[in-house]
């Protein structure tokens, strides 16, 4: 049985114009691998209401899940969360669980709960809260898309609430083998390899060092038997 899909779907104009650095995607791809489910999209838009929405349709459609990061905070750019809703045709408001988290929160802290921080209240009916040990503000889960902030450490802590529910498949195991060797004498015995093992993946990347080229030739699977028995045809084709 194969295992259940994601998709990314990465939210801020901070990201497309090289301001902010993501990290949440190398991050999500680690995660969801030891998980057993497999990340095969990733997508940028900007703060665009439309791209947003448009782009939630598609990936919530194609894949099992569909984590989104950013766009969920007090600012008025923060729309990630009204255009999810606009996706599913759901209605948005602030919802008084959400509201008494970051009542709370704030009380503790000494500030108020303004119409700025009461925005991150503002969760599309029928969805299930994200907790957010970091900085309170949730994140929700609605139909089979997870939506959670942008900053890595609180995209990170919601990301922990949310996997305990989803169901995964088999862990995705790799090796990598070292072979000094141009690209160009590898990919012939590599080809040959793949066909024999349609079930692995299999990918080649090259370097090189000291004037000499090679490549990490990498094999990846759910059967350790399967990766065990094409690693040693890979290095009987290339014993050096």
């Amino acid at each position: 049985m194969p295992n259940p899909t994601a998709a990314m779907l990465v939210i801020g104009d901070e990201i497309l114009s090289g301001r902010t650095r993501d990290a949440n995607m190398h991050h999500l791809a680690n995660v969801l691998t030891e998980r057993g489910i497999d990340l095969k999209e990733v997508r940028v838009v900007s703060d665009d209401p439309d791209a947003i929405t448009d782009a939630v349709k598609a990936l919530s459609q194609a894949y099992d899940h569909l984590f989104t990061s950013g766009g969920i905070g007090p600012t008025h750019d923060d729309i990630t969360a009204d255009n999810v809703a606009r996706a599913f045709d759901t209605p948005i408001d602030v919802r008084d669980d959400a509201r008494a988290l970051l009542e709370a929160h704030y009380q503790k802290s000494g500030q108020s709960l303004n119409d700025a921080r009461l925005r991150m209240a503002r969760i599309p009916e029928g969805a299930t809260l994200i907790d957010n040990p970091v900085s309170i503000a949730p994140g929700f889960t609605l139909g089979n898309v997870h939506v959670m902030a942008g900053v890595p450490r609180i995209f990170e802590a919601m990301l922990e609430s949310v996997l305990p529910k989803l169901t995964g498949g088999s862990p995705v195991l790799s090796q990598t083998l070292q072979i000094m060797r141009p690209e160009g004498d590898i990919a012939g015995p590599l080809a040959d390899l793949a066909a024999r093992y349609p079930d692995l993946s299999m990918g080649s990347y090259p370097f090189q060092r000291e004037g000499a080229f090679g490549a990490h030739v990498v094999l990846r699977g759910t059967d350790p038997e399967r990766l065990d028995a094409a690693m040693a045809e890979l290095r009987k084709a290339f014993p050096e």
